[in-house]
């Protein structure tokens, strides 16, 4: 039984064009879908800013990895190929002629969430506006975040970012007197869109900022746009995307994108019952694959048996433990649906991760041209695995 899963993994890494054909069966079985961030706004008001503010990846910008999804609208996978947020720009808001009517049938599918950027200066926001009213005509019950974006337009000569953030609370009485332009725009802003049908619209002034600017705060607002996106939509998000950002470079950062992004699929799978096992290593086999890719390797017969050699018997027990335990979980009525999916969900993601984690440690050996240490390497997959599952448990339990 120890070499059942060991077999799995290293046929998903010597034949990857079959890993896409077991996702691909496994495919509409797993997991929570992936949340949709549907863009208004205008040219210029700092789209890409919240984007890559939200990623934390310099990379992810409007116009840089949209893919065309309508006429007028691209969408954006982060990361790429394994996605765990997606978001989906609509070109042409105060252009000529735009008619939302094709996105809005689009997005009435697949949006999770409408995001307006305005930015905060701007007197006339009607045509961004009225396209949320069209929205909310049609769906009264879609959550709109409005992100009221470059604060610092209207601050006072030589003034910083209030502090501590002001705009928590309703009449914002620690915003003095020599904000009053930028009070007066923000709440013009609000009353020109007045009230919408269906829930409350949530309001989020931030300022996305550059180093070269000498703020005192890069990300001001941040942290509450997360408090109101996560309040809307409790995927524990926040924690995948920094999880998926850590990194000491933009190489790093995209290796752990790739990881972040197979892991918490791979938890989709591994709260399937029957199919988990198959699906989980070529899952795994996928993102191994990605990774060696991206470090500029390959996996040949040769590789592949150095990197099992590396992970040892012990790891695979411990997996298959874990695999039988979980799977008899799930076959008992009641608790099946319940705490064996998520027993099932965690094993397969943090699994997954940890491996991730050990393969990008195993190819920077191999570019140092530099034998990796068995004893290590393992240590760090106990390390990861732990780490794996503090991330899957706020996914799962968000």
């Amino acid at each position: 039984m120890k070499n059942q899963y060991l077999e799995r993994l290293k046929a998903a890494l010597l034949d990857p064009h079959r890993n896409e054909t077991v996702l691909e069966e496994a495919g509409g079985k797993a997991g929570k879908p992936v949340p949709v961030i549907w863009l208004l706004g205008k040219t210029q008001a700092g789209k890409s800013s919240v984007v890559s503010a939200l990623t934390g990846h310099p990379h992810a910008e409007v116009g840089n990895g949209y893919e065309p999804h309508t006429k007028t609208a691209r969408i954006f996978d982060f990361p790429p190929g394994m996605p765990i947020l997606k978001f989906l720009d609509t070109r042409g808001i105060g252009e000529v002629d735009y008619d939302p009517a094709e996105d809005i049938r689009v997005c009435s599918e697949q949006s999770h969430l409408v995001m307006a950027v305005v930015r905060a200066s701007d007197p006339r926001p009607d045509s961004v506006f009225e396209v949320l009213r069209q929205v909310r005509r049609q769906h009264a019950d879609w959550p709109v975040i409005i992100v009221q974006t470059g604060l610092h337009d209207l601050y006072p000569a030589g003034a910083d970012h209030p502090q501590p953030y002001p705009y928590g609370s309703p009449d914002w009485p620690l915003l003095g007197d020599a904000f009053a332009d930028l009070r007066r725009s923000l709440l013009a802003q609000r009353g020109a869109l007045g009230k919408l049908p269906g829930a409350d619209v949530v309001w989020v002034p931030v300022d996305l900022s550059q180093p070269a600017d000498e703020y005192n705060e890069l990300h001001y607002g941040l942290e509450e746009l997360w408090d109101g996106i996560e309040s809307i939509l409790p995927y524990g998000l926040m924690s995948a995307l920094h999880a998926a950002g850590s990194g000491n470079d933009v190489d790093a950062a995209a290796l752990q994108t790739q990881i972040v992004g197979h892991a918490l699929a791979a938890a989709g799978l591994g709260a399937v019952p029957v199919v988990d096992l198959v699906a989980v290593a070529a899952m795994q086999g996928k993102m191994l694959h990605a990774l060696a890719s991206m470090s500029g390797q390959t996996f040949d017969a040769q590789t592949v048996s150095q990197f099992i050699g590396l992970l040892g018997g012990g790891i695979a027990t411990g997996w298959l433990l874990g695999q039988a335990g979980r799977t008899v979980v799930k076959l008992v009525p009641g608790w099946g649906q319940t705490l064996g999916a998520v027993w099932g969900a965690t094993q397969a993601g943090a699994t997954t991760y940890a491996l991730g984690r050990v393969a990008a440690r195993f190819f920077e050996y191999r570019q140092r041209g530099q034998a990796p240490d068995a004893q290590a390497m393992r240590a760090l997959y106990a390390e990861e695995l732990a780490a794996g599952r503090a991330l899957l448990k706020e996914r799962l339990h968000g």
